[in-house]
């Protein structure tokens, strides 16, 4: 009899296939539905119908999300969709938003959402990048706008001076937002004081990474400290540099990054060197600094401490530049159009402009391959080449 009550009680649901709540109510067991009232007034089944027909969140996540929201009117979550997708939101967008923080499908639109989102768009954050930054961070949308948001942004401005560069520190670090200016930020930046750090590099450093000053306060005195000793001058610019990078990963992190270095050939004093000429290079994964290790031994043939001597070779792409240069390389060595001693390292190192007014642009009615190798469509072998390095670069 409970069978017969079960199969007759989902055959009259799928003939109304055109109500939403009925389509979704197939999906739960049948003693939960002759044991609740009606399907119409049930929150749970309302909230992850709405999640997932109006949201567009998986049935998965739509579940896990009604833990933490109960819907049980659409008109507050209506007039929120409406409003986002008026301020450019896409469904990606919304699904990325409300996953990450279902409750904000029920605040008031006008109250907390129009006045934090039109704030941001008086910076000057407008088009993709208004919804991609306000996404990215559900914490942004839920902080106090008069006494978080704008005093930590009067704050930034006091040093970066224009909303230019304010958007750029955000789209750095959407953390910023939320961090306690008095208690971590302002004694962060009285330590770079204290070692002599000037105003116009404090603010290139919040530019460039704010999340580096929002390291714990003795953490920083410690980072800064160490940097002085390795010998960085506090007035140049490589003090920040160096700031940002150990401030950005944990000590355990540094030496297993180091000793990655030192096993891949590097002295002690070849690495230190390469932190100073460029501390960013430490802020590669270790995959990446294999990698590129690997391809400029093995595949290009240049010793380890050639590579030591041009950290900034571990900030570029091996697909998108090093490859492609080196297959260029390869098609014009070949054909004997240009000479062996060329230096490598700068050729690897240059400019775009550079590198394709010198070893494409001349070349292409001759060797009409440079292009094809240049596009990567010509696979590098390696050289066997034997490179001369010096401090200045020889022409081809």
């Amino acid at each position: 009899m409970f069978h017969f009550i079960c199969k007759a009680l989902i055959h009259h649901r799928a003939i109304d296939s055109k109500t939403t709540h009925v389509r979704f109510l197939q999906t739960i067991p049948c003693l939960n539905s002759i044991s609740n009232t009606s399907t119409t007034t049930d929150p749970k089944s309302l909230t992850v119908s709405y999640l997932v027909n109006s949201c567009g969140l998986s049935s998965e996540t739509a579940l896990s999300a009604s833990k933490m929201v109960a819907i049980e009117s659409t008109e507050r979550p209506d007039k929120v969709l409406e409003l986002l997708r008026t301020f450019g939101f896409t469904k990606t967008h919304i699904i990325r938003l409300i996953s990450k923080h279902p409750p904000l499908i029920l605040v008031n639109p006008e109250k907390i959402l129009r006045p934090k989102i039109e704030f941001f768009e008086s910076l000057g954050i407008t088009g993709p990048d208004l919804p991609k930054i306000l996404c990215s961070n559900k914490q942004i949308l839920l902080s106090s706008l008069k006494n978080q948001i704008i005093p930590t942004f009067d704050f930034l401005r006091g040093f970066v001076k224009t909303n230019e560069n304010l958007i750029c520190a955000l789209k750095q670090s959407t953390r910023v937002v939320r961090c306690n200016i008095q208690k971590v930020m302002e004694p962060n930046i009285l330590t770079l004081r204290a070692h002599g750090v000037p105003e116009r590099n404090i603010a290139r450093l919040i530019v460039l990474q704010p999340q580096s000053l929002m390291l714990r306060i003795d953490l920083f005195k410690e980072v800064a400290s160490s940097i002085r000793e390795m010998g960085f001058e506090p007035m140049s610019r490589s003090f920040i540099l160096a700031i940002r990078s150990m401030s950005m990963i944990s000590k355990t992190k540094w030496e297993k990054k180091k000793k990655l270095f030192l096993d891949c050939g590097w002295s002690e004093d070849e690495f230190f060197l390469a932190f100073k000429v460029q501390p960013l290079c430490m802020l590669c994964s270790e995959k990446k600094i294999r990698e590129l290790m690997e391809f400029f031994v093995n595949k290009v043939g240049l010793k380890p401490s050639d590579a030591a001597k041009c950290p900034n070779l571990f900030l570029t792409s091996l697909e998108r530049r090093l490859i492609p240069r080196c297959s260029v390389l390869q098609v014009l060595i070949s054909k004997g159009l240009i000479k062996k001693d060329v230096n490598i390292v700068w050729v690897l190192n240059s400019t775009k402009e550079k590198f394709e007014n010198k070893f494409v642009k001349p070349y292409k009615e001759d060797a009409p391959e440079v292009i094809k190798a240049y596009q990567s469509k010509i696979g590098f072998q390696g050289f066997n080449v034997h490179w001369k390095i010096g401090t200045k670069k020889k022409e081809a």
